[in-house]
């Protein structure tokens, strides 16, 4: 009997070992496989990284002198940032900035009556500070920048559209963060810039491939950015719950950029952000408004318009602004923008 349980002891140690390393290669095995895993999921070509770089070379000398004097001259852009934005190499950009006369602030100085200054956001500098992971590779072309008036170095971007729902689902996202109907299909848009017209002015318009079209109207004046958002049904179908969200990103225009919403005045529908001293404001409004909200982490007021139900082939239009104002009676300030009819107006 002592014989047998010297066999059995030792025969059981060796069972347990070898549980315990197979129980410990099962282990390492699954832990593989979970990295593995998490690597397709993060590594895997994305509908962001399937496509273009997300630069823009310039065409030629004037568009090249143009995007100069945007990012470098306005934007005050630093050469790497000029770089992510062109595509173009450091040393090229400096023989450009000299052979142009291009530098940091050297711009036409806005005079008294002059309209608020308006420019396309060139790109190359993320517009936000906060939320990175919720606007991937941002498109230049829905996005404006507005200069305040009493810095010529600070501005706000204001995203026209950020996106757009319809009955279909998410038909437009500028921006890569969760997928539109484009993306699960595989169907890329195109990239598309501002048409730049006299007085300032600056238009766009994109057709998607089911056959709505979208377009962007931004009018500068000198106390106000009047917006105008349209959309046309080319479907065969009504299109519904139309719903609008316009961005304005507070990242470029220091004394309102904090991470806060305690700065924030919501008042349908307009949305304003004071400044860290108290005695400026930024303020946003469209029409009609369906959502008023401002999102700290970016940080950003939303005042966010939805376009009725549209037949095919009526075209549905929506009013926007934005104006810049200093003082502290912010509601008296609504007062006034309301009076001046900005709803109804065409301009």
């Amino acid at each position: 009997m002592q014989k047998l349980r010297k066999c059995i002891v030792p025969c059981g140690n060796s069972t347990t070992n070898r549980c315990g390393r197979f129980v410990q290669l099962t282990k390492r095995v699954a832990c593989y496989l979970f990295i593995i895993a998490v690597c397709l999921v993060f590594l895997r070509p994305s509908h962001a990284a399937s496509g273009a770089p997300n630069f823009r070379k310039p065409v030629d000398d004037e568009d090249l002198k143009f995007w100069l004097q945007n990012m470098v001259a306005y934007h005050r852009f630093s050469i790497d940032e000029v770089s992510a934005a062109t595509g173009l190499e450091s040393g090229i950009i400096k023989d450009d900035l000299m052979r142009f006369g291009i530098s940091p602030g050297l711009r036409r100085k806005r005079g008294d009556g002059d309209s608020l200054v308006v420019l396309p956001y060139p790109g190359g500098r993320h517009p936000r500070i906060g939320f990175l992971d919720g606007a991937i590779r941002p498109q230049r072309e829905s996005k404006i920048s507005v200069f305040t008036p009493w810095d010529e170095s600070s501005y706000v971007v204001v995203d026209v559209p950020e996106a757009i729902w319809s009955n279909h689902g998410l038909t437009y996202l500028a921006h890569t963060h969760i997928d539109t109907v484009w993306t699960k299909q595989n169907v890329e848009m195109e990239p598309l810039e501002w048409r730049r017209l006299p007085n300032g002015i600056l238009e766009i318009e994109r057709m998607l491939p089911n056959g709505i079209r979208f377009g962007a109207k931004v009018m500068p004046h000198p106390d106000s950015v009047r917006m105008e958002l349209r959309l046309f049904n080319g479907t065969s179908q009504t299109l519904n719950d139309l719903r609008v969200q316009n961005c304005v990103m507070l990242k470029g225009a220091a004394e309102f950029n904090q991470l806060t919403n305690d700065n924030k005045i919501l008042s349908k529908p307009y949305g304003a952000c004071r400044s860290s001293d108290g005695r400026r404001w930024v303020i946003s409004a469209w029409e009609p408004c369906d959502r008023l909200w401002a999102n700290a982490p970016v940080p950003c007021l939303h005042s966010d318009p939805k376009f009725p139900d549209c037949l095919p082939g009526e075209t549905k239009v929506l009013k926007g602004w934005l104006s810049f104002y200093q003082g502290v009676d912010i509601i008296g300030e609504f007062n006034r923008i309301e009076a001046t009819g900005w709803r109804s107006s065409r301009q």
